[in-house]
């Protein structure tokens, strides 16, 4: 039996050299960039992700404040312009298990996109001799796309992108409607609250 190949999760895209001590600028793939300041290896791989990440020490790392989203990296053992130039274009990874743990309640989109969305139906009011809700089963509702995240210093509730028979429904991340979201099972139940899907369909 072979073993599961190992996964990865994508820190930065590295840009461009940055000075001529041998930095690189790269982009921030990460909401948790200040974690980047504690690793002392990441692993690097090309833009194309067909060859095998290889370990890489960091001298230094540090967070550019003049360049929203960026950083800059300086990896031990390049000291030039001329060897940061081979960097451009990779990304930094590090192995999935060394991703940050999120508080109860929190998930990464990865681990969202792909889930099986089923409906369930609404709890009966106390007193309700409606068996017919108590038996329904759940009915699968679609796939998870994607997430539709909110604007940038915008509140509000993010949206997964539910890819159904009949196109793309959007549904609110919110505790009332995602009763149970479970992505080890690949799986999260919603109550739907009545009209979402005509006002997803804009009828």
């Amino acid at each position: 039996m072979s073993a599961e190949p190992q996964r990865w999760v994508m820190l930065a895209r590295i840009l461009r050299p940055r000075g001529n001590k041998g930095e690189v600028a790269v982009e921030l793939l990460t909401d948790f960039p200040e974690r980047l300041k504690e690793m002392g290896e990441v692993f690097l791989r090309d833009g194309t992700g067909k060859n095998e990440p290889r370990p890489v020490s960091v001298k230094v790392f540090w967070i550019d404040q003049n360049h929203r989203g960026q950083a800059v990296y300086h990896f031990e053992g390049c000291a030039s312009i001329s060897e940061a130039e081979k960097f451009r274009g990779m990304d930094v990874l590090i192995p999935f298990e060394q991703r940050v743990t999120l508080p109860t309640g929190k998930y990464f989109v990865s681990d969202l996109v792909g889930c099986s969305v089923f409906e369930r139906a609404a709890e009966p009011a106390v007193g309700s001799s409606s068996p017919g809700l108590l038996a329904s089963a759940p009915m699968l509702v679609g796939t998870v796309s994607d997430v539709q995240m909110t604007g940038e210093d915008v509140a509000g509730t993010p949206l997964l992108m539910i890819n159904t028979r009949n196109g793309e429904l959007l549904i609110p991340l919110a505790e009332d409607i995602c009763t149970r979201i479970d992505p080890a099972a690949r799986r999260i139940d919603v109550v739907l609250p009545e009209g979402l899907r005509d006002l997803n369909s804009g009828a």
